[in-house]
């Protein structure tokens, strides 16, 4: 699990291997992140895109940039939080994720709230 706060937004991820969704033969590991997203600021904020940094067991990386998340861009105010699941699909069984937020506050002020390093790994690789 992963945890930082930037700027009064806390951003927590924990991570999952699916074994029923991947494919180890062909290369294929699928693993889901759930999000936490707690706006512990004073005043509200909106998340208005994302950008994740991607990094398997090879050094291979992959960056992905978009809109808002799974198709939403949440205004959060005071104490308010969002949660999310989504997923990455690797060639290895192990690699990393880590990104930023960008989000607004109500007053305008734009400012980039991290997303701390986080594993993907299948439990059986760690031994």
């Amino acid at each position: 699990m992963s945890r930082t706060t930037t700027d009064g937004i806390q951003v927590s991820v924990q991570s999952e291997f699916r074994p029923d969704r991947s494919f180890p033969a062909q290369s294929r590991f699928l693993f889901t992140y759930t999000v936490r997203i707690l706006n512990g600021g004073a005043s509200g904020a909106r998340l208005l895109s994302r950008h994740w940094i991607i990094t398997d067991a090879r050094g291979e990386r992959e960056e992905v940039r978009g809109d808002g998340v799974v198709g939403q861009q949440p205004h959060l105010a005071p104490g308010q939080s969002f949660q999310y699941t989504s997923f990455c699909i690797l060639r290895t069984p192990l690699g990393q994720m880590r990104g930023t937020y960008t989000m607004v506050r109500e007053d305008g002020k734009t400012f980039e709230a991290e997303i701390a390093p986080f594993a993907l790994a299948v439990p059986a690789a760690l031994n």
